[in-house]
C-alpha cells in the first residue's frame, strides 16, 4: 500500500503558522473612517449584540467594561501613545511586548509584525480586518486597535497576565485533566462563535494561541481573518506546521474540521507534557507519570528523538494519529481526543458534536478554580475574589 503524497505547496490562505492577525487588530489608522469603526457611534450597538451571545452576566459585564475602555482611548492609536514595559514573547510572525497606553494608563499587549507590502495591499488588509472590531466574546482576546508604521503592523490587544498555554505548560510540566476540560470548553465556544457569527475559521489552533489571565478567563487569539495578511506573511515567515491536520499538509480542501485536529493534538501535548509526534514510548511515559518528588522540575528534553520538519509532516500524514496513554486519563477524555484526531476529516467530530460530548458536559458542570491554579503555577498574585469567575 503506497503512502499518501505529502504536498507542501499549500492552497492560498492556508499557511498555518502565520500568526494570523490576532483578535486584536482594529482597522489600522489609515483613514479617519477606518479608525472610527467601533468608537462612539457603534459602542451601543455592540453592547446590545452582547445580549444575543452565550455568556453569563459576569462575562458580559467584563466585555462591556472593555468596550467602554476602548471607546475612551479616542480615535487614533499611534506609536508615541505607548510606553514599553517589557517583552512577552515572540512567534513566527512578530514580537509581542507589554505596553502602557500613556494617556489612559491601560496595560496592553502589542504585537509587531514586520511586513513590507504595497499601499494597495495595505488598504485591502485594512478593509479585511474591520470585522475584528466586532469580535467581542468571552473567549476571544479583545483588541483595541492597530496601526501601520515603517513597514510594521502594530496590533494592540487585551493583556492576558498569565500568558499563553505553551508558557504555562513549561512551568506546570503538564496540565491536569480538569483544567484541560475548562480550557477545551472555552476553545470550542470561541471557535463556534467565530464560525457562527463571523464565518471565520481559526487556522492556527495551538497552545501558544490560547491565553489565560489571573481571573481565570480563557481566550483564543491569532485567528485568520485577512487572507491578504496571511498570504503576505507567508512570503516572509515559513514557520513550522506541526499542528496542521493531514488534509492541510496534503494541500487539499480544508474546513473548520482542521481546527478540530489541531485542538486534539494540542490537548494530547498539554496532557502528557510534550509534543506527541512521534508518540513517547513506555519508558518515557513511566518517567512522566511515575512518582516524582517536589524538588523535581519538569523535563521536556526526555522522549522521542526530534524529527526533521519534513519527516515530522510525513509522519502526520502517513502514520497513526497520537492517542492519550491508557490507564491515566478518564475514558471520556480519551474518547474526546480520539474523535478530534481522526485522519479523515469526514470522520472527525464537528463542533456541535464535541460541545455535546460527555467529557465537555462534565467539564461545564464542574467547579474548577482556574484562577487559583494558574496563579499558583505562574506565581502571580491572584485578583480579589470579586473579580474572579
Amino acid at each position: 500500500m503506497s503512502k499518501n503524497k505529502l504536498n507542501l505547496t499549500l492552497p492560498p490562505g492556508s499557511i498555518d503558522q502565520t500568526p494570523t492577525v490576532t483578535p486584536t487588530s482594529a482597522p489600522f489608522n489609515d483613514t479617519a473612517q477606518s479608525n472610527n469603526l467601533v468608537r462612539g457611534s457603534t459602542i451601543d450597538h455592540l453592547t446590545t449584540r452582547l445580549e444575543e451571545l452565550d455568556m453569563d452576566d459576569t462575562q458580559r459585564r467584563r466585555i462591556e467594561v472593555f468596550l467602554y475602555q476602548k471607546e475612551k482611548l479616542g480615535v487614533d492609536l499611534v506609536d508615541d501613545d505607548f510606553e514599553k514595559l517589557g517583552e512577552l514573547g515572540s512567534g513566527n510572525g512578530g514580537v509581542v511586548t507589554k505596553v502602557r497606553h500613556k494617556t489612559s494608563g491601560l496595560i496592553m499587549a502589542r504585537k509587531l509584525i514586520h511586513l513590507e507590502v504595497k499601499p494597495a495591499i495595505k488598504k485591502q488588509i485594512i478593509r479585511e480586518l474591520k470585522v475584528l472590531h466586532e469580535c467581542n466574546f468571552a473567549h476571544i482576546v479583545g483588541f483595541y486597535g492597530a496601526f501601520y508604521i515603517d513597514g510594521e503592523i502594530s496590533i494592540c490587544m487585551e493583556y492576558m497576565d498569565a500568558g499563553s498555554l505553551d508558557l504555562i505548560l513549561k512551568k506546570a510540566g503538564r496540565i491536569p485533566e480538569n483544567i484541560l476540560g475548562k480550557i477545551t470548553v472555552a476553545v470550542l465556544k470561541g471557535l463556534s462563535y467565530l464560525r457562527d457569527k463571523h464565518s471565520i475559521m481559526h487556522r492556527d489552533v495551538k497552545p501558544s494561541n490560547i491565553l489565560i489571565n489571573s481571573n481565570g478567563e480563557i481566550k483564543i487569539c491569532d485567528f485568520g481573518v485577512s487572507g491578504q495578511l496571511i498570504d503576505s506573511m507567508a512570503n516572509s515567515f515559513v514557520g513550522t506546521r506541526s499542528y496542521m491536520s493531514p488534509e492541510r499538509l496534503q494541500g487539499t480542501h480544508y474546513s473548520v474540521q482542521s481546527d478540530i485536529w489541531s485542538l486534539g493534538l494540542s490537548l494530547v501535548e498539554m496532557a502528557i507534557g510534550m509534543y506527541p509526534i512521534p508518540p513517547p514510548d513506555a519508558k518515557t511515559l513511566a518517567a512522566i507519570f511515575g512518582p516524582r518528588s517536589d524538588s523535581d522540575s519538569p523535563d521536556h528534553s526526555k522522549g522521542p528523538r526530534p524529527m526533521a520538519i519534513f519527516e515530522l509532516l510525513d509522519y502526520i500524514v502517513n502514520e497513526q494519529p497520537p492517542k492519550l496513554p491508557a490507564g491515566i486519563f478518564t475514558d471520556e477524555f480519551k474518547d474526546f481526543v480520539d474523535r478530534c484526531l481522526r485522519k479523515n476529516p469526514d470522520e472527525r467530530a464537528d463542533l456541535k458534536t464535541l460541545m455535546n460530548h460527555n467529557w465537555i458536559r462534565r467539564a461545564e458542570s464542574e467547579n474548577v478554580d482556574i484562577s487559583g491554579w494558574v496563579c499558583r503555577t505562574m506565581e502571580i498574585v491572584p485578583p480579589s475574589t470579586s473579580n474572579r469567575l
